[in-house]
């Protein structure tokens, strides 16, 4: 049997955190177990279904590179199919026509719940027998399912162990409206029947719609998939994770600087573990998942722990990858890295400070763009008078330096140092603020390797510039 899992998310929203960890973990068993991965929009709730979240599904799923061997398939496109099995029940009198109307059904709950009775629709109800009764062909109905009234409907979830419910909790399921749509829970099963799902991972609020739609697979004489229901996921407060959390949009992590690979990492640990191991590659992630590893508890998301993530992955990824993902920010940031050094050099030299790829393209900015002022808190402390002097001593030796290497510059430091008889600081800090405009940067040897000779002298002539008016307006 080949394994075939399915991510059907209904786009009457973005893709969240909750649902693009549900997907990860159907695309990972699917590819642990050598199977394939089908997407699927669940749309048949057109007045919310939004073509924009469609989009928004399919660019998170291709950002997270969750990638699909089946799909998308779209349910609105399967209503011909959908009616075909409604009327396959009702011609083996599995399923019925019902035309009680939604006010008397409202009226019929009033008076259960009136008398502490389960509020639940009972085709045997006088009214609702009545009705049905006195209908006529032609007249407003729904088609409802035709639920087992006796027995139990038990399946091992992989995640929680044996369910069992009993077929006298659940009532006679609509599966077809009085407008001829077809509804959420016969649309599942038929799509999973044809496209052939063997293992259905989703979250814990569809446990209660799974015994209904067993019941439903084993009356359409189809499969019934293994089951596997992921606890949900906590705020850092512990409350549910909601829009006041950030979990808006998996595209809103791209927007905040976060590499998918981090997501990806961090995603997977939200409830799954493999022994006390935190960073997983692709492969390993693939390798080692397991259905039955995934915790039963709910997991809380841990905002720091994920930035911590994104800091390992900018500094351990082969820069090519980090520069893939940085190009977007660059953009947004509207710096062009034509005019500079290779951008993964860059990487390579500013990536280990930073937690975000928005803080990298903002270290990234003075390598490509010239300023024309310092930070202004720097240039106070640093591009002072006492700074004058080994400037310039520096600026007449990186003049006359043929071979534009670090071991050069750094060479070139130490001779003003030594030559002045002055430390490190004295030198190193007023050339950092004069090369890169800040106070803050990597080594300012292999900072000025890569900004180049022509801009390194232009901007120290700046900074002595900056110092002759300061004492001048002393």
């Amino acid at each position: 049997m080949t394994v075939k899992t399915r991510f059907a998310p209904s786009p009457t929203g973005y893709l969240h955190v909750g649902g693009a960890r549900t997907a990860l973990y159907s695309w990972l068993y699917a590819k642990s177990q050598g199977g394939e991965f089908v997407l699927r929009i669940e749309d048949t709730d057109i007045e919310r279904s939004t073509q924009e979240a469609v989009d928004a599904i399919l660019e998170g799923m291709q950002w997270m590179g969750l990638d699909w061997d089946e799909g998308p398939y779209y349910q609105t496109k399967r209503f011909d199919r959908y009616n075909e099995m409604v009327d396959k029940l009702l011609a083996e009198d599995k399923a019925y026509k019902c035309y009680a109307s939604k006010e008397l059904l409202d009226e019929i709950r009033a008076e259960q719940e009136a008398n502490k009775e389960m509020a639940r629709y009972d085709a045997n109800h006088p009214k609702i027998v009545a009705v049905n009764q006195a209908a006529k062909d032609g007249d407003p109905c729904v088609i409802r399912f035709r639920n087992p009234k006796e027995g139990s409907v038990v399946f091992e979830d992989q995640i929680r162990g044996r369910i069992e419910i009993a077929n006298s909790q659940l009532d006679d399921l609509i599966i077809r409206r009085t407008d001829g749509s077809p509804t959420y829970n016969f649309c599942v099963v038929v799509d999973d029947w044809d496209m052939g799902i063997t293992h259905v991972v989703r979250g814990e609020d569809h446990i209660n719609n799974t015994p209904r739609q067993i019941n439903i697979y084993e009356a359409l004489g189809a499969p019934v998939p293994t089951f596997a229901h992921c606890a949900m996921i906590l705020g850092d407060d512990g409350a549910k994770l909601s829009k006041r959390h950030g979990a808006v949009s998996v595209m809103q992590y791209r927007d905040e600087g976060y590499l998918p690979n981090a997501l990806n990492n961090y995603l997977v640990r939200l409830g799954w573990s493999h022994g006390d191991q935190e960073i997983f590659s692709r492969e390993e992630m693939i390798e080692f998942f397991s259905l039955n590893a995934i915790s039963k508890s709910a997991s809380a998301f841990n905002t720091d722990k994920l930035l911590w993530l994104n800091n390992h992955y900018i500094k351990t990824s082969e820069p090519e990858y980090v520069a893939e993902h940085l190009q977007w920010h660059l953009d947004n940031q509207s710096i062009n890295i034509e005019n500079g050094p290779v951008i993964t050099d860059v990487i390579k030299l500013v990536g280990e400070r930073c937690n975000t790829l928005i803080e990298l393209a903002e270290q990234s900015r003075y390598f490509y763009e010239d300023f024309s002022e310092f930070e202004a808190g720097a240039a106070k402390k640093h591009l002072r008078g006492v700074a004058k002097g080994p400037l310039e001593l520096a600026l007449s030796k990186v003049e006359a330096l043929n071979d534009w290497t670090t071991e050069n510059l750094h060479g070139v430091i130490a001779q003003v140092c030594e030559e002045l008889e002055i430390g490190m600081g004295k030198i190193g800090m007023p050339l950092r603020v004069a090369v890169t405009g800040g106070g803050q940067s990597p080594s300012v040897d292999a900072v000025m390797q890569l900004i180049g000779q022509e801009r390194v002298i232009s901007r120290i002539k700046m900074a002595l510039a900056f110092i002759a008016e300061r004492e001048a307006n002393a």
